[in-house]
């Protein structure tokens, strides 16, 4: 009998250093604006459900490493990346020692380079940016479970990062949480600008909300498994507000390789809300708990 596999995800990993800031609207965003999803993110550990493997490491691609070819962290302990500016100087001493998994990393290049990846790096220095450490301090708060980051390829193709999603399959079944890590929405424009709390970025809530719609039939429990793929793929096409809610795809990439990871098996939507009046959602691929899976707050 084959082992069970573990569900990837695709997660919203928030403004910088968001989740360890005052969230009372002494900052640039009203209070309480990341508290929703700080629950939801602390709760990642428990998604699996009680009848998945237990989670032995875990892999993220994430939003903010971009390389010419697909690259992994194989440092025995990574250096956290303060990859954000202009916040309060102690988010610079946030800490989060996690381990690396050089084998982990070493089996992620085998996997990919035996799918046809012709080059696969082996990134030794590079800490673990962001959109790794701000969201998994929340969920695996004592920093026990070893991590590898993976890049995103430069040019952000969707069927690349598909495949390479396709070609770490195998790793589900071997108690590694594969992790897309970036934002459903992100135009940091509409986020930051000066009429953001007003009523002239209208017509930008109401592309995030037809986009989050787009997304929900494409990857939550009423998709269909088999037409996800083709529909990421088209998604700059085929999406309302696509270019509206991502200028830039590297937030959406991540999603991707989460989807790619668990083709043709289920989707389920595990977060919602809206981040000054943006919708955002996240999602989980695969033998999801539906209890777990629905979780709010």
């Amino acid at each position: 009998m084959a082992a069970a596999a573990l569900p990837t995800v695709f997660i919203n990993h928030g403004g910088g250093p968001c989740f360890f800031m005052p969230d009372d609207g002494s900052g640039p965003f009203p209070a309480n604006t990341w508290r929703k999803m700080a629950s939801n993110l602390s709760r990642l550990a428990k998604l699996p459900g009680p009848n998945a493997p237990s989670v032995k490491a875990i892999l993220v691609a994430s939003a903010h490493w971009e390389t010419e070819a697909p690259a992994v962290t194989v440092a025995a302990n990574p250096p956290l990346l303060y990859d954000y500016y202009g916040f309060p100087p102690e988010t610079y001493e946030i800490e989060w020692p996690a381990p690396g998994h050089t084998d982990l990393a070493r089996r992620v290049k085998h996997l990919l380079t035996g799918a046809g990846f012709p080059k696969v790096l082996e990134e030794k220095k590079r800490g673990f940016d962001h959109g790794v450490f701000i969201p998994l301090k929340l969920a695996f708060p004592a920093a026990d479970v070893p991590v590898v980051q993976l890049s995103l390829v430069e040019g952000l193709d969707p069927k690349t990062h598909l495949d390479i999603g396709k070609a770490l399959t195998p790793l589900r079944r071997e108690g590694v949480l594969i992790v897309g890590s970036g934002m459903s929405f992100h135009d940091t424009r509409a986020f930051f600008g000066a009429d953001v709390f007003g009523a002239a970025s209208l017509a930008g809530k109401s592309a995030a909300k037809a986009f989050d719609a787009w997304l929900d039939a494409t990857c939550g429990a009423d998709g269909d498994a088999s037409a996800r793929e083709p529909r990421l793929e088209r998604w700059a096409t085929d999406a309302p507000g696509a270019r509206v809610c991502h200028p830039r795809e590297e937030h959406l990439a991540p999603l991707f390789v989460a989807a790619g990871a668990a083709s043709g098996e289920r989707g389920r939507k595990t977060f919602a809300d809206d981040i000054v009046g943006f919708a955002v959602s996240g999602y989980a691929f695969g033998d999801v708990d539906a209890e777990e899976a629905t979780y709010s707050c």
